[in-house]
């Protein structure tokens, strides 16, 4: 499994390139698919991942739909996994209204901040088979897909944060 890039690797600083025609649909990019996804899943308080993070210099993130909501009653069975896939993705939309909201990464652990996001986004995307599709979000998911977009463009969110602290991991 790869392991996930931490604050001062190079990799999370430069700009992602596009994923090429070519690589769509192949063996290939199933396979960076299939690293990104072992990743996050071993990270439990993970709910979204940049290819970048994983060490892979391209625009790809994915987001795990199921991380993103309430948990279920202790009557209930746990969600389901559900993983949303999003190449080349490019903001169409976002809402003028920002929202303070807390933040954390998981290239940048044991640090926490508040940032100003846009209450809410819509990205426009590929799909592994090359397909289009668009996605809209509010709150956490508009969140996230500013966050992950960023991690695209070699931003951290510490970059901007209007304020940071350092947590200590509890063993």
């Amino acid at each position: 499994m790869r392991e996930i890039v931490q604050d001062g690797d190079p990799v999370l600083r430069k700009e992602a390139q596009e994923v090429p025609e070519e690589l769509f649909g192949t063996p290939e990019l199933k396979a960076i698919l299939t690293d990104m996804g072992e990743a996050l899943d071993s990270q439990k308080d993970g709910v979204a991942l940049a290819a970048p993070q994983i060490g892979i210099s391209y625009r790809i993130f994915i987001v795990r739909y199921d991380r993103t909501l309430p948990p279920p009653a202790e009557s209930l069975p746990p969600h389901e996994p559900s993983i949303g896939i999003f190449i080349n993705p490019e903001f169409i939309k976002a809402s003028r209204k920002r929202e303070e909201m807390d933040e954390g990464c998981l290239s940048v652990r044991g640090v926490y901040g508040k940032t100003a996001r846009h209450a809410q986004a819509t990205v426009e995307a590929r799909t592994f088979e090359g397909g289009t599709f668009q996605r809209g979000g509010g709150g956490l998911l508009a969140q996230i897909f500013q966050h992950e977009t960023d991690h695209l463009n070699g931003i951290l969110f510490t970059d901007h944060a209007i304020s940071t602290m350092q947590v200590q991991p509890h063993d």
